[in-house]
């Protein structure tokens, strides 16, 4: 039942990636047509081989029994062997001229019905044409030896005439179609040869059309499976690219509540390898999933209208690839199903001990780290090893069964070749057609061989589009008063991560006004850095509320707060690009003299300028090509230029030695007096001189104050304090 299920899943989760497929639904169109034109040329070759080999060898190039000039004497003589009804039709077709008569421009229903009729008269008259066969009627009869038989007929009276031709036509109805219609034809060969004409020239005309026709229709067939790939790549493209699009604007939407339920090594998988895996099925999905049902039922239509004494050959044929293919994917599907997992696994690793190499180094733990590696690796390739022998052990097997059903179809067509009922073209015909079902089939088990890891990749990319972000903008979204500006008010937040117990921050509460410096300190897991991310909407509080200028930032779209706002990371992030692209990254119009100037505010100026490329010099990808200092100036340099109402630094001076951070600290209140400052930090001596002074312990405030009034009135403060200054600065 639970496997039922699974699969019932990832069938529904494939169908919900379809809807990525409709700005594309005049090409899906187009593609079917195709589809049905490339099937309408393939299933059309193999009659035209039978034509070949039963009309254009065999047969000499005539078609049928309905000759196209005839000499009026055999055309009299053949009525003698028709009802009157059947003389009617007969005469209606043709236009008598001089000693013969002419085939006049008929339907080709008329030309089938004028077939059916010509084809016993024919035969008898051939056979009588016959001097042996001709001589053992006169003895039969009672005539004198070279007697005209035909005159002797034509005088029998009706009623003996009629049941004469009874007794014939019941001997010849128990005959094959096909003794009629190579005797039909052998009569119109020797009527044409009678007449003077150049039979061998009618079957190379034959030959050479019908040859040229195949040739047409194989170019056909062609240009629709070489314009079915393209439209279909193009499809899958586009599906790819619309589908890695909703994904990265639906992860850039995740607040970190969100992020924290996938690892960023998974992020980057399922918008990459896992949507490559759909992308690769919709590509063979048209060539294979959509032609194959038609090649298939076609070529079953063909059968029956070949010969249905063969058609359970096919059908035991068909029968034995299910159940290889069903024992098969019993032991592989399980496997399938963890390849994605395994990648993801060995990316994470890879990324880990990428990003980890100097403290891999530091520890010398490259052994165990290349034990890890290997062993996630290992999983990987082993994974790989065992879905792929099942799938090299399928192709020899179906090689097998086609080629089986290639010998049952000889070793029956012979006997039915040999009793008449069967020529040699349509037993040629009966094989292209059963190989092309098999083949449908075949293509429809290379296709399932994509389905389970892409409904894998379709069920990962699915939950990721599915996850519902808990952050969202108000469907009618407030904006602050423009009067009021840099206010900020927290009141009385509580927050607890999601799924946890506990409360992180209880009960906050504080107010920072226009221009002022608002200093959060505290020790290690207090929960600090989590208060200041409340503020930019990273998390939503639990309980209470944020005020921004006067208004709660749940009722402003978390564009507008965050324009409002410049923030400086603990761990400075810089982009690939250069130093001037890096700065002005929150206001690309910004000017050269503003870009300069947040530089020279952010102490970064003196080592950019050592550069030769100045503010052009590039920054790789992280920042790697610059020190963790100067990192984080071009962090706080960004922030700066951005010219926010509020400042956000969460302990982003740590990194920087205490010269610069106090030259930093004095050109940053002196260029921004009327911005609102928020600092974390773990140093007293940098928040020293805030305006308040907001202590956390265990996530509630132990007190808020300046620096001498903590001094004097909260002892984790004083603690913290005693513990970083000496007793001439805690005094002065």
């Amino acid at each position: 039942m639970n496997v039922w299920q699974d699969k019932e899943n990832e069938r529904c989760m494939m169908l919900k990636l379809l809807k990525y497929m409709k700005k594309s639904a005049g090409y899906i169109a187009l593609i079917m047509l195709l589809l049905f034109l490339q099937a309408y040329c393939d299933l059309s070759l193999p009659s035209y081989t039978s034509d070949i080999v039963n009309v254009g060898i065999q047969q000499k190039g005539i078609e049928d029994g309905v000759p196209e000039e005839i000499s009026a004497r055999s055309f009299e003589r053949l009525q003698l062997f028709m009802e009157e009804d059947q003389k009617e039709k007969l005469t209606s077709a043709y236009e008598k001229a001089g000693d013969a008569c002419y085939l006049k421009d008929i339907s080709k229903e008329e030309r089938t019905e004028l077939n059916r009729i010509l084809g016993k008269p024919e035969m008898i008259l051939a056979q009588l044409t016959q001097e042996k066969t001709a001589e053992a009627v006169r003895k039969q009869m009672g005539l004198p030896e070279g007697t005209d038989i035909f005159e002797t007929i034509e005088k029998l009276p009706e009623a003996i005439r009629g049941q004469m031709m009874e007794a014939v036509g019941g001997q010849i109805d128990g005959m094959p179609e096909s003794i009629i219609t190579q005797s039909a034809v052998s009569f119109v060969q020797a009527e044409y040869e009678s007449l003077g004409e150049d039979t061998d020239r009618l079957q190379m005309r034959y030959l050479l059309f019908t040859g040229l026709k195949m040739l047409g229709l194989a170019f056909l067939g062609m240009l629709a499976a070489v314009s079915v790939t393209f439209l279909s790549s193009r499809v899958a493209a586009v599906t790819g690219h619309d589908l890695r699009s909703a994904v990265y604007r639906k992860v850039i939407g995740f607040s970190n509540g969100e992020y924290s339920r996938f690892s960023t090594a998974s992020l980057i998988t399922r918008s990459t390898n896992d949507i490559q895996q759909i992308q690769l099925l919709m590509a063979m999905l048209f060539r294979i999933a959509c032609y194959a049902p038609i090649l298939g039922v076609g070529g079953v239509l063909k059968v029956l209208r070949t010969d249905v004494s063969m058609s359970w050959i096919i059908a035991l044929a068909v029968i034995t690839i299910m159940l290889v293919v069903m024992v098969l994917f019993k032991v592989a599907m399980p496997r399938f199903k963890r390849l994605q997992t395994l990648i993801d696994r060995l990316n994470l690793v890879t990324r880990e001990i990428l990003t980890g190499i100097p403290v891999i180094r530091a520890f010398s733990r490259e052994k165990y780290e290349e034990e890890r590696f290997e062993k996630a690796n290992s999983d990987l390739m082993k994974t790989n090893l065992f879905v792929n022998r099942c799938m090299t052990f399928m192709m020899p097997v179906m090689m097998l069964i086609m080629n089986s059903v290639t010998v049952l179809i000889v070793y029956n067509g012979a006997y039915a070749i040999d009793a008449g009922s069967m020529q040699v073209g349509d037993m040629m015909a009966f094989i292209q057609y059963a190989m092309q079902i098999i083949m449908s089939f075949l293509m429809l088990t290379v296709l399932s061989i994509m389905i389970p890891r892409a409904s894998v990749s379709a069920e990962r990319i699915s939950e990721i589009l599915e996850t519902e972000a808990t952050i969202h903008d108000p469907v009618h979204p407030q904006e602050p008063e423009a009067s009021v500006k840099g206010l900020v008010e927290f009141d009385h937040v509580s927050f607890a991560y999601p799924d946890a117990d506990e409360e992180v921050l209880t009960d906050i509460h504080f107010t920072a006004q226009k221009g002022e410096t608002v200093a959060i300190i505290g020790s290690t897991g207090s929960g600090k850095s989590t208060l200041v991310k409340l503020l930019p909407r990273f998390y939503d509080v639990t309980k209470g509320a944020i005020r921004l200028d006067g208004v709660d930032i749940r009722d402003m779209t978390q564009k507008e707060v965050r324009r409002r706002l410049g923030y400086v990371p603990q761990k400075g992030v810089l982009f690939s690009g250069t130093i001037d692209s890096n700065i002005r990254y929150g206001r690309p119009e910004a000017a050269k003299a503003e870009v300069e100037e947040a530089a020279r505010i952010a102490q970064a100026e003196e080592f950019i300028l050592k550069k030769p490329e100045g503010y052009d010099a590039p920054i790789a990808q992280g920042g790697t090509n610059v020190s963790g200092g100067q990192k984080q100036r071009l962090s706080i340099a960004r922030a700066i230029e951005k010219k926010p109402e509020v400042l956000i630094f969460d302990d982003s001076f740590s990194a920087l030695d205490y010269k610069t951070d106090v030259t930093l600290r004095k050109a940053l209140k002196e260029a921004t007096s009327d911005t609102t400052t928020i600092i974390v930090a773990q140093r007293i001596s940098t928040i020293l001189h805030a305006d308040k002074i907001i202590v956390l312990d265990e996530g509630k405030m132990a007190g808020i104050g300046t620096h001498r009034e903590l001094l004097e009135n909260c002892e984790v403060y004083r603690q913290i304090a005693e513990s970083q200054l000496s007793k001439e600065e805690l005094a002065g």
